[in-house]
């Protein structure tokens, strides 16, 4: 890793409020990009205040025409980082047609808007770029108790992986990073008698992400990459 390769490199980072999000950000700001993030919140929290970090605020990243307009405004674009999305967890029984749409929303959607719309951005930026996504260990690993939420995520590694083979000759490689359970204040909170030695750290996961994003990856594109530490 070269502290300096994104100099000058405009990133987007999706769901960048959050545990995840805050450590992609650092991690992309130390080596050099000026990183773009859009918000449904209305006012960034700490993390996102900084130079080389933009802000944009109350932007629903599963409105197709709010998605397409912020793109359109950026500048030249290098990556495009998608972190947003959601979580539940219920047998089939109690999941209801309402729950797989809200994944699929949070999830699905918000990823084939912000990749659609980050590829138009490249092309009209000269092309080449890098796309990473993050699906998770479920979508991989069939998992009981998850189907809405899987299935939201394994549409994310189809994307991922269709849409690599769709650009592999414009230089624009496309991968995603399957986590298994992040440890974060929040998952801590919500499992306290886990082992969170065991979960990946955010950090961690912030740093195979960027080298997926990196400009000096020449090689890997259409990888769905489990990053789960020893869960």
């Amino acid at each position: 890793m070269q502290l300096s390769d994104f100099a000058g490199r405009h990133v987007v980072v999706t769901g960048a409020t959050g545990a995840l999000g805050a450590a992609v950000v650092a991690h992309l700001v130390e080596r050099g990009a000026v990183v773009h993030a859009p918000m449904v919140e209305a006012t960034a929290p700490p993390h996102l205040n900084g130079p080389h970090i933009r802000t944009t605020g109350s932007i629903d990243l599963g409105d197709e025409a709010a998605v397409a307009g912020w793109f359109a405004a950026l500048p030249q674009l290098w990556a495009s980082i998608h972190l947003v999305g959601g979580f539940m967890m219920a047998p089939i029984a109690d999941t209801r047609l309402a729950d797989l749409d809200r994944m699929l929303t949070l999830n699905t959607k918000t990823c084939f808007l912000a990749c659609r719309e980050a590829v138009i951005a490249m092309r009209r930026s000269g092309g080449g770029g890098r796309i990473v996504n993050v699906i998770a260990r479920p979508a991989l690993a069939p998992t009981g108790g998850l189907i809405a939420y899987a299935a939201s995520k394994a549409a994310v590694a189809s994307i991922t992986q269709c849409l690599a083979a769709e650009l592999v000759g414009e230089r624009i490689w496309v991968n995603a990073v399957a986590p298994s359970i992040i440890d974060s204040p929040a998952n801590r909170a919500s499992m306290p008698d886990a082992d969170f030695d065991r979960w990946p750290k955010a950090d961690e996961l912030a740093r195979a992400i960027g080298e997926l994003a990196s400009p000096g990856n020449h090689l890997t594109s259409g990888a769905l990459v489990p990053v789960y530490g020893r869960a």
